[in-house]
């Protein structure tokens, strides 16, 4: 059972005795749950599994969540869904240490906090949009335009290649 104040910590230390191959699923489901100090996710569930493999314990993760965004376009905050997978290896020993660097610790437990953190923030897209046919502010006055019209038009472009957009 996992700690109420680190609920990504995982006692994994009867896995390294089981025989290669045999694992076990550790699921997680929370209404609420904030990773590091900035990211706070809704509607959090998922599942980790734990194998034991002869390098070390492989954790596989797929996860889902909730989490507000502001739009670049029209500066709306909206709920974006986000659903992410990794698969990371625990290594036993420095001989069998992956690119990722991670080794078991020694007392057998897992914290997968930054982990679940790392992976979340990579489904955040860079520029995030809260609808494809978002119209964002107006430039002259700062109105929504998905809210209303304003009645401003841009102007006439005075560039040298203003006329190349009536051949199109």
């Amino acid at each position: 059972m996992p700690s109420p104040r680190k609920p990504f910590r995982i006692n994994v230390g009867f896995i390294i005795h089981e025989e290669i191959g045999k694992n076990y699923d550790f699921p997680f489901a929370f209404e609420s749950v904030t990773l590091g100090e900035d990211l706070e996710l809704r509607n959090f569930e998922g599942i980790i599994n734990v194998g034991k493999t002869p390098q070390g314990l492989v954790v596989q993760a797929d996860f889902s969540a909730e989490t507000t965004l502001s739009c670049v376009r029209c500066l709306v905050e909206f709920n974006h869904e986000l659903n992410w997978t990794f698969t990371e290896l625990y290594a036993f020993d420095k001989r069998s240490e992956t690119d990722s660097g991670l080794i078991l610790p020694e007392d057998a437990h897992l914290d997968l906090e930054s982990l679940l953190r790392e992976y979340a923030l990579l489904e955040i897209p860079i520029s995030p949009i809260c609808r494809e046919d978002c119209q964002g502010l107006c430039i002259e006055c700062g109105q929504n335009l998905n809210e209303k019209d304003c009645g401003h038009r841009p102007e006439e472009n005075d560039s040298p290649f203003a006329k190349l957009k009536d051949l199109l």
